[in-house]
């Protein structure tokens, strides 16, 4: 019988999977399990800043309608969903903004809306500790970044990866936390796999947030499916026709079980500082700091040279856009609206934001060149006004693994996120319940603080959005 389908056969899968199925609280090192409550309390902001959103209002009236028995929380929205219909809008709001932390080992992966989406709605179906629900995210981590380091090519290809790869990582983590065995958990793997999507080319649309809600939902699918006995192939990483190699125009299997037993996957987590694509924020650091530095006219700027990594102007190139979600994918606004506004968060990435005379004026005067000797993290901006250059280096952008954002700033972020919609006071118990998460014996406290919004709703599209403090702490404005 083939290996792909004989269940006594030891594939490269499988192998992986059998040490998904066996991990234990226990194997869960200091690192992992605090990077694992800055990841729950980050994105919980980000969902709940997203929830206000019409994307979401556009969501519910059709999942409203055709929705399957309430099993499941909306968060900030006083709504339940089914268990498949819940993570759907759940992992939209997450990434909506553009704000959830991203991975950046090799692999550059929102893997936080696709896996939490999915496990707080499974947390729903039956009491599961804080310290399960902990362990399950870490598991989806580690999955989603493996993987994807088994397909080098997948993001050149034009796939989004928080879709593709958050599809597998979700169905890792609901495998998981379900405790479905070895057997099963590569069934999970493969029914996740064979359901991946997501193209780059609805970069800057509501499709781009669906997403990750898809990953969520196709990720509790696939878990539940496999733990009824739902079979699939267990070469769907490594497989001739397996993810590897149909992904991406090179395929690395080995990457799967590479340095297995070295340090978790999520300790090597970053988290955003500034609404937008991670490979803007060192521009943005850059463009921040010389407002600071300078005490100048925008008018009186002449133009603004930047040097980034090449990825930058293949993603982020859009030149006029006329849409806060378009806005997040242009360079040139990114650098603009920094150096107007001095940060870069909720409030400058508006339809309003992105249609301001001013920033538009000022962001055609920005340029940008790719160097592929610079990091993802990495960029330099030169300002030329009245005839004077200023310029800055950036090594490290803010909320990288070099540059982490504080625990401080993280919560900082999440009461500015979180405290329009479910109001300051339960923002303030939501982080002393993650704080001691994995002490919970019932997970649904964490989602029963974030069901419900506060009376005066915060619409987080409008002027005047979130703030926070910025990654050192302090106050840039």
């Amino acid at each position: 019988m083939e290996q792909s389908l004989d269940t006594r056969a030891a594939t490269l899968t499988k192998r992986f999977c059998t040490h998904l199925a066996a991990t234990t609280w226990q194997s869960l090192s200091p690192a992992a399990r605090r990077e694992c409550r800055r990841g729950v309390l980050d994105w919980l902001g980000c969902a709940l800043a997203g929830s206000t959103h019409r994307e979401v209002d556009v969501l519910l009236s059709v999942y409203g309608a055709a929705g399957g028995r309430a099993q499941a929380t909306v968060l900030g929205r006083d709504l339940r969903l089914g268990v498949l219909e819940a993570p759907v809008v759940n992992g939209q709001m997450g990434h909506l903004l553009d704000y959830d932390d991203t991975h950046m080992g090799g692999v550059v992966l929102h893997a936080s809306s696709p896996v939490l989406a999915a496990l707080f709605a499974l947390a729903e179906r039956k009491q599961v500790s804080g310290a399960a629900l902990m362990l399950a995210y870490a598991v989806g981590f580690e999955a989603g970044v493996r993987v994807g380091r088994t397909a080098p090519d997948h993001h050149d290809g034009g796939w989004h990866l928080t879709g593709t790869l958050g599809t597998i990582a979700a169905g890792a983590a609901a495998s998981r936390l379900l405790g479905l065995d070895a057997q099963q958990t590569t069934y999970a793997l493969a029914i996740a796999a064979t359901q991946a999507a997501g193209m780059q080319q609805n970069r800057g649309t509501m499709c781009k947030s669906f997403h990750a809600g898809k990953a969520a939902s196709n990720g509790v699918l696939a878990a539940l499916l496999a733990e009824k006995g739902f079979d699939g192939t267990q070469e769907i990483v490594e497989g001739g026709k397996g993810f590897g190699r149909i992904y991406s125009r090179r395929a690395d299997p080995d990457a799967l079980l590479a340095d297995l037993d070295g340090p978790w996957m999520i300790e090597s987590n970053g988290h955003k500082p500034y609404a937008c694509g991670v490979l803007l924020h060192p521009l943005i650091d850059a463009m921040v700091e010389i407002r600071r530095r300078c005490s100048l006219d925008p008018a009186e700027v002449s133009k603004i040279e930047l040097t980034v990594h090449p990825l930058v102007l293949s993603i982020t190139g859009v030149s006029e856009p006329s849409t806060g979600l378009q806005s997040k994918f242009s360079f040139r606004h990114s650098a603009a609206v920094a150096f107007i506004d001095g940060n870069a968060r909720v409030a400058q990435y508006t339809d309003a934001k992105a249609n301001d005379r001013r920033i538009v004026a000022l962001r055609r005067t920005v340029t940008a060149r790719g160097d592929a000797s610079m990091g993802k993290d990495e960029a330099r901006a030169v300002l030329t006004a009245g005839g004077e250059r200023h310029e800055v280096h950036v090594p490290h952008a803010s909320g990288t693994t070099a540059k982490p954002m504080t625990d401080e700033a993280i919560e900082a972020k999440f009461v500015a996120n979180a405290a329009p919609v479910i109001g300051a006071a339960r923002a303030q118990e939501v982080i002393a319940l993650v704080e001691r998460l994995d002490d919970l014996a019932d997970a649904r406290v964490v989602v029963n603080a974030v069901a419900k919004s506060a009376p005066a709703r915060h619409s987080a599209s409008a002027p005047g959005g979130p703030q926070y403090l910025p990654a050192d702490g302090k106050d840039s404005r």
